[in-house]
């Protein structure tokens, strides 16, 4: 007899329960994730409803009181998500059944407005429309955060301009560094970001009216013979960018994916930037290193099984969503190349994907805000972990000064050649050079010792860290 396991009746029954954050915990519970949520999503898509009829009032196509009567109606709340969601399945759209529901709640308040909602549009352009709308919300979210990130690194990065500490170089020491370049770094990445975004936002994210085929057709006859489809751009198209408050396009964009493949460019780049310092902490965050520390939260970064640890948990959510962001963009930039003048399954793959970026961004620029402003830094364990190699991580230093004496390939050879003599003995590298004849005409053991300090050995790192925190962060 064969015996069925079958799983239990809740596990077989939809519950219609939305998407609460259970795998994405970067984002779980942050501004973004209401901005951009479904409620979000489908309220915006009735904000460009009622932006359209208010722009065809402002060019008298649509009576002023229809057009009050639609922003009146265009309420998220009045409206079930999940059926619009569910008749979607039957349109390929949220467009077309939010409409029928639209115009539903509509009918009982103003029966006379509803002739004018939708009026010469497409759902592309509301959709669109409505997507840039939902960015747009976002993208202030995101930016603010990102903002308050740089602005906790420049004293981070002052403080420490001249904090030595141990450059690394493919997982190994290399030659010292500052502690303070590091976090001005940090910064420099995120102002990166923060000019991209807002980029973007100004310039990048405008309101989608095409109609049918992009031609704007649609519009023109409900516009009436004495208004010329031309005339349209210099109208409706700026009416409706004015309510809105995105910006006017060259062209409709139903098929040219320019709008939405930056958006998601610009995201993977500022997570990028956040991602470049959760790496950075996660290494240094280690036990054996222990030169930084997350901000310590009781109950947090516990382990389910070792009761000792206290796991690095923000940096570890925010290089979460830099890993995946990249490759959600790129989903975006494959919808690119989009056939005829509205394609079939591309347009519609980019709305899924979109979405994760924004809030996957959102949640780590959130993260980051904390992470940031009460990280910890440990300049006696970097120092201890400078002297780890005896001197070795100066070993270009001491080369370049014995250089002129020996010869440059000579003391590249010695210093090769001293180092592995160091690493063998257990002993510092200023004691074996200084015991060298070659070295002893040239150098008392204490200039071999000062040769060899890696404070002395920064470089132009703190001048660098005051060039770079002259840069401020764009204007919102």
């Amino acid at each position: 007899m064969t015996t069925t396991h079958e799983p239990p009746p809740a596990a077989r029954r939809p519950t219609g329960q939305p998407d609460a954050g259970l795998l994405s915990p970067v984002r779980a519970g942050t501004p973004v994730e209401a901005a951009v949520g479904d409620v979000a999503w489908l309220q915006a898509m009735l904000d460009a409803e009622a932006a359209l009829a208010r722009a065809q009032a402002r060019c008298g196509t649509v009576p002023a009181s229809a057009a009050a009567a639609i922003t009146a109606a265009a309420r998220a709340e009045r409206i079930d998500v999940r059926q619009v969601a569910l008749a979607a399945r039957e349109t390929a759209n949220p467009v077309v059944p939010l409409i029928a529901a639209l115009t539903a709640a509509l009918a009982k308040d103003a029966p006379h407005a509803v002739e004018f909602v939708h009026r010469g549009s497409t759902s592309q352009d509301i959709f669109d429309t409505g997507a840039m709308l939902v960015a747009a919300r976002a993208l202030r979210l995101i930016t603010a955060d990102l903002r308050t990130v740089a602005a906790a690194l420049a004293p981070l990065a002052a403080e420490h301009r001249e904090t030595v500490m141990a450059g690394r170089t493919l997982a190994l020491h290399a030659v010292p560094t500052t502690f303070g370049l590091k976090a001005a770094g940090w910064r420099q990445l995120v102002l990166d970001a923060v000019e991209r975004l807002e980029r973007v936002r100004g310039e990048g994210l405008a309101v989608s009216l095409g109609g049918a085929a992009g031609t704007l057709a649609g519009y023109a006859q409900y516009a009436g013979a004495d208004t010329a489809p031309a005339g349209l751009l210099q109208t409706l198209l700026p009416a409706f960018a004015a309510e809105t408050g995105l910006a006017v396009p060259v062209l409709p964009w139903h098929a040219l994916r320019t709008p939405v493949a930056d958006l998601g460019a610009a995201l993977a780049c500022a997570t990028g930037a956040l991602g470049k310092i959760a790496a950075d902490v996660l290494v240094l965050a280690r036990t054996e290193i222990a030169e930084v520390a997350e901000p310590a939260v009781e109950g947090r970064g516990v382990s389910s099984a070792m009761p000792h640890k206290r796991n690095p948990v923000l940096a570890t959510l925010i290089r979460s969503a830099a890993l995946q962001v990249p490759a959600l963009a790129m989903v975006l930039a494959q919808c690119l190349p989009a056939e005829d003048e509205r394609s079939a399954g591309v347009w519609h793959a980019e709305w899924q994907p979109l979405r994760e970026c924004l809030r996957l961004t959102g949640g780590a620029a959130h993260t980051a805000v904390e992470l940031v402003g009460g990280l910890t830094v440990r300049p006696q364990a970097m120092r201890a972990n400078l002297a780890a190699t005896g001197g070795q991580i100066v070993s270009e230093r001491a080369a370049a000064a014995l250089a002129p004496q020996l010869g440059r390939a000579a003391a590249g050879r010695l210093l090769a050649a001293a180092s592995l003599r160091a690493a063998q003995t257990s002993r510092p590298l200023a004691d074996v050079l200084a015991e060298h004849p070659d070295v002893r005409r040239h150098f008392t053991p204490r200039a071999v010792a000062r040769l060899l300090d890696p404070a002395d050995c920064t470089g132009a790192a703190a001048a660098l860290v005051d060039r770079a925190l002259h840069r401020t962060a764009p204007e919102p």
